[in-house]
């Protein structure tokens, strides 16, 4: 009793309250979730939060691995101030470095050209051509070469049978040389070439072959020719080929790649002749009705380049091209006045009309060949040399009959 009576009061006074029991048994469930609530945050800012949320979405990875140390180059001594270095196995620069120098393309955006063998390599050198890299397999061929030019290039020796791999040559020597590409205007040619050149240039007009312009370019340093033009159209003078079959012509003489015909004449000299070699027959009727059809080579057959029309036109349109007037005679008869030019044509369309028209407006004439009836033409580079050395012959005779009248007048005097 004494127990009921203890709880009773308590009892009594939950039950005088407002709302009664279930008001009480609300009020401790309210008391509850406020204990209950978590403290307030504080939000970070708006790129780490971005930042945090990024790491959830994207799987965690571990750092990036420092990168390996590069391989210890191992250099050696080829004489005083001049080092290389060795190709460790399995080296590529050789093969990457040749692939790419090959293309005209990286040829023409980088700059470099690609020379091989020890001729070749001493002429650049001598000429003032920069060396960048040069590929070699024994250290003899080193001292073969400008001790000075050297020390300014990167030299790496390889073994004998990389450079074969690569090489373009029938029986390689073991040197492949990658160069800036030479600049005609910067070049130090040699003064034996220099005291032996002539009042002579060549223009190649559309030479596509490579070894016939190689050829070519040999034989016009071996006349004495002042300069060469290479109009568009023609192989690239730096290609493999052509610096093989040059013999090292590149280097001697300043060679004017990729010119239009627009800008052929600021490269002439004042009142210069310009002749085109032919084979036609100065007998034969002339054709300045139409676009000469034939065989091409040595001039025969004259050609503009224009834009692909219908098959239906094309007749049409060729017909209202005339080909301009030129006297013709034979190659050798006198034709030379200083200074002359020689225009040569290329071997499938000859010589173009652009060609025609530049000679007419100096005053040039046809050189004419003669070959039995029957051959239709011959090879440009052949055609070259035979009118180059006859041009050369006739301005060396008339250089001695000046001298002599010069003479014979000082004694009278």
């Amino acid at each position: 009793m004494a127990a009921l009576g203890r709880i009773a009061p308590r009892f009594g006074r939950s039950l005088l309250r407002p709302g009664g029991p279930r008001e009480a048994a609300a009020a401790g469930r309210r008391g509850a979730r406020v204990l209950r609530r978590s403290p307030v945050r504080v939000l970070p800012p708006e790129k780490e939060r971005d930042a945090a949320a990024e790491a959830q979405r994207s799987p965690r990875e571990p750092p990036p691995a420092p990168p390996p140390p590069p391989p210890a180059v191992e250099r050696s001594s080829a004489g005083p101030g001049l080092w290389y270095e060795k190709a460790a196995p399995g080296d590529r620069r050789l093969g990457k470095v040749v692939t790419i120098a090959k293309s005209k393309k990286f040829r023409d955006h980088h700059g470099k050209v690609l020379l091989e063998g020890q001729r070749l390599i001493r002429d650049a050198l001598e000429a003032g051509a920069v060396l960048q890299t040069l590929f070699f397999s024994t250290v003899g061929h080193l001292k073969e070469l400008p001790e000075a030019e050297l020390k300014r290039a990167n030299l790496v020796k390889v073994k004998f049978e990389d450079i074969k791999s690569w090489s373009d040559l029938v029986t390689p020597q073991g040197l492949i040389g990658i160069f800036s590409k030479p600049d005609h205007a910067k070049m130090s040619y040699p003064a034996a070439q220099l005291s032996g050149s002539l009042p002579l240039l060549l223009i190649c007009d559309n030479i596509r072959d490579p070894g016939n312009l190689g050829t070519i370019l040999r034989s016009a340093a071996g006349a004495g020719c002042e300069k060469v033009l290479l109009t568009k159209g023609c192989v690239d003078p730096w290609e493999p080929k052509v610096l093989r079959a040059g013999m090292g012509a590149h280097f001697r003489l300043p060679i004017v790649a990729n010119l239009d015909w627009e800008s052929v004449p600021s490269n002439l000299p004042a009142s210069v002749q310009v002749c085109v070699a032919d084979n036609k027959d100065p007998g034969a009727q002339a054709e300045t009705a139409s676009v000469l059809r034939g065989a091409g080579g040595a001039g025969s057959a004259p050609r503009k380049s224009k834009p692909k029309v219908a098959p239906e036109r094309e007749e049409e349109e060729e017909e209202d091209v005339c080909v301009p007037e030129l006297a013709m005679q034979y190659y050798y008869e006198n034709w030379t006045r200083t200074p002359v030019a020689v225009v040569i044509g290329g071997e499938t369309h000859g010589v173009s009309l652009d060609a025609l028209h530049l000679a007419a407006s100096t005053g040039g004439k046809r050189l004419v060949i003669p070959v039995v009836p029957g051959v239709d033409s011959l090879n440009s580079a052949i055609a070259a040399g035979i009118v180059l050395f006859e041009g050369k012959r006739q301005l060396l005779q008339r250089h001695k009959q000046e001298d002599e009248r010069q003479q014979l007048s000082s004694g009278r005097n």
